[in-house]
């Protein structure tokens, strides 16, 4: 995301909208961040014993969302301490989020926007591959319902997990 993309995204608020989430649960996006929260956005996670298609990974970026998906996991502590929630979201559905979050034991929901609605209120980047409208990867901060942080992931899903915490560390939020 270019540099004039990100200061067209700080300072804008969260929507007011409610979507589906792995916890069985609607939650909302103003609820969700009132207090300090990653959502990282992302096209799809793999299909489990499925590799991706040789047209996939020629997209740049699309490759490695399970990674990232992981790596959060991984480093959600570090988050926690910090005082930051971690949310995922895709246009996948909510049953498919919910069979990869238990498949990898994910501590955080995932939100299901089948209608990319965020993308369009917010003009967040999106791709179509086959047939489908998708998210192109990029991790919104926000507090008080606020974009206070944006990190492009680029094409390493795993180190732009410790790009963000770095960013997180380095954004001053009242507790």
């Amino acid at each position: 995301m270019t540099n004039s993309h990100e200061r067209e995204l700080l300072g804008r608020r969260m929507p007011d909208i409610a979507l589906r989430a792995t916890t069985g649960d609607t939650l909302s996006l103003r609820e969700l961040t009132v207090n300090p929260t990653v959502v990282f956005f992302y096209p799809k996670t793999g299909d489990p014993g499925k590799p991706d298609s040789a047209a996939w990974t020629a997209i740049p970026g699309a490759r490695g969302c399970t990674a990232e998906t992981c790596s959060f996991r991984d480093l959600r502590r570090d988050f926690e301490e910090l005082g930051w929630n971690i949310v995922g979201c895709s246009s996948q559905t909510s049953e498919y989020q919910t069979e990869a979050s238990t498949r990898l034991h994910l501590p955080y929901p995932l939100l299901s926007d089948t209608e990319l609605a965020l993308a369009d209120i917010l003009g967040l980047p999106t791709f179509e591959f086959d047939g489908f409208r998708l998210f192109r990867r990029i991790t919104l901060l926000l507090h008080d319902c606020q974009i206070v942080g944006v990190v492009d992931p680029g094409d390493d899903p795993t180190g732009h997990v410790e790009e963000v915490l770095k960013t997180v560390r380095a954004i001053a939020v009242p507790a």
